[in-house]
């Protein structure tokens, strides 16, 4: 006879399959197993950026990624610390054997900016950024952000796709692999680089890596636009359309032919969407439409010398971000701030040998114009189910440099903030020492800030993958959680 038609042997394995049973809900639910199978989307590649489901439902539909390049400095903008100001021109204790990224630490030394109590939570500001102050209210901060690295360019990779080294997703990829796009005539992901250049890491920041190619970002500004989309001159409109059309058939004919190609569907379907480009890029790219109002709100009517030009510049790229939110775009990354071009700290925040002298550039150029596209966001409804981060690659020392007026790389402890669809409005998480100089309370990684943007746009972090070389890859490797504190 079996044994499991055996009375006896029945009752037996029963109560060992209720045991087990036990056991798998005790270990996960102190995370002692894995979180689940693998989650990849099932992508057509005939429109590989047709809106899809998320996980579960989102608090944001869409994420613009502000991020200032150089790494801006913690204690001279968001985080406010008396006992620098109290400790100035003294030794940082503990702080003898220090070496950082470019050599030895001088004394502690406060902000040039005075710092103020902004709106009705009263978070204390500097006067570099007396703008963005202003809205302090519509903010979360995060003020206990760790990076992995001191170096600018591994930095830029780390915030930008969870890894130092190049070659792998960004999150904006990420992103619009998992969820595709709620527009048909834009790219699903376009970066917007600095008037005065890209970043350090340049294309590593809205590159695919191995995710498919549709999903890296489009690059262009308000200054510089999307290159090759006019039609040559010697072309009549009827001549060109005419022409798209016959290649159109010629390749959907090929594709019946041969329907398992799906690389000639991924071209077919980008040809197709640079067709719809040459109308509406242009057309949303455009400034020279938006009312005189809003062009002074941003700064971007203004003139005068260089930095003025490049605030104006900027101010533009502010306004083109939020017409391409307006558009449903999933993912604008706006970049302030470019790899170093006429010295150091010229053309970004890296301020090592004349700190004041640089920021108060710097500042100039990102405060109104970052300010007024949070405002005008919220005053056009787009925060309700849009999500703000703002981000730098790492921090800077409370100390200046041994010789310099300046402050040296700090990935100890750095402040980001979010706003918009699904955070907390007014509120504060985490915190850096006495100095600013390391995070000490709810110690934040940037797997963890990753984990939190993928929550809010309904996505889970351990499960969205894409498996490589073997591996089943994710944004946040194998670490990293939602920071549920700063969700609504």
């Amino acid at each position: 006879m079996h044994p499991f038609l055996n009375r006896r042997s029945f009752l037996s394995h029963t109560a060992t399959g209720l045991g087990g049973i036990a056991l798998a809900h005790l270990l996960a639910r102190d995370r002692a197993l894995g979180a689940g199978a693998p989650i990849r989307p099932q992508i057509n590649p005939a429109n590989p950026n047709a809106p899809r489901e998320p996980h579960f439902a989102p608090k944001a539909k869409r994420v613009l990624m502000i991020f200032c390049s150089g790494a801006v400095s913690q204690v001279d903008t968001f985080d406010f610390k008396p006992e620098l100001i109290k400790r100035h021109g003294q030794p940082m204790p503990g702080g003898e054997k220090i070496i950082t990224f470019q050599g030895a630490q001088g004394n502690l030394t406060r902000s040039p900016w005075e710092f103020r109590p902004y709106g009705k939570t009263g978070k204390m500001v500097s006067d570099l950024v007396p703008k963005l102050g202003a809205l302090v209210d519509d903010m979360c901060f995060i003020h206990s952000l760790t990076g992995k690295t001191n170096t600018h360019g591994p930095g830029e990779s780390f915030m930008a796709t969870g890894f130092t080294l190049d070659g792998f997703p960004s999150m904006g990829s990420w992103t619009t692999y998992a969820l595709g796009s709620e527009n048909d005539t834009l790219p699903a992901y376009v970066a917007i680089p600095d008037p005065r250049g890209a970043p350090q890491s340049a294309g590593n920041f809205w590159g695919a890596g191995f995710l498919p190619a549709a999903f890296q970002g489009t690059d262009f500004n308000a200054t510089n636009p999307l290159r090759n989309l006019s039609r040559p001159s010697a072309f009549t409109p009827a001549t060109d359309k005419a022409t798209r059309e016959f290649i159109i058939g010629l390749n959907r004919h090929h594709l019946e032919r041969f329907p398992g190609d799906t690389e000639l569907a991924a071209r077919i379907s980008s040809y197709e969407l640079a067709a719809r480009m040459q109308l509406s890029v242009p057309e949303v790219a455009d400034i020279s439409t938006e009312p005189a109002h809003i062009l002074k709100m941003y700064g971007a009517d203004q003139t005068g010398d260089a930095t003025k030009k490049t605030k104006a510049a900027y101010a533009k790229n502010c306004i083109l971000a939020r017409r391409l939110i307006e558009k449903g775009v999933r993912f604008v990354q706006l970049f302030n701030g470019a790899y170093q071009t006429g010295g150091e700290g010229v053309s970004n925040w890296d301020g090592h040998k004349v700190l004041q002298q640089q920021y108060v550039k710097h500042g100039e150029v990102m405060d109104q114009p970052t300010a007024a596209l949070l405002a005008d966001l919220k005053q056009r409804g787009l925060l309700n189910d849009t999500l703000v981060v703002w981000c730098t690659e790492f921090g800077r020392m409370p100390t200046f440099q041994k010789g310099a007026s300046g402050r040296d790389h700090n990935p100890g402890g750095f402040t980001a903030w979010l706003a918009g669809a699904g955070v907390k409005h007014g509120f504060s998480y985490g915190a850096t020492d006495e100095f600013g100089y390391k995070a000490v309370e709810n110690v934040a990684t940037v797997y963890d800030f990753h984990a939190t943007i993928l929550h809010l746009l309904g996505l889970n972090h351990e499960r969205l993958s894409f498996y490589h070389t073997g591996i089943e890859r994710r944004l946040t490797d194998v670490h990293g959680h939602a920071i549920k504190d700063l969700l609504a």
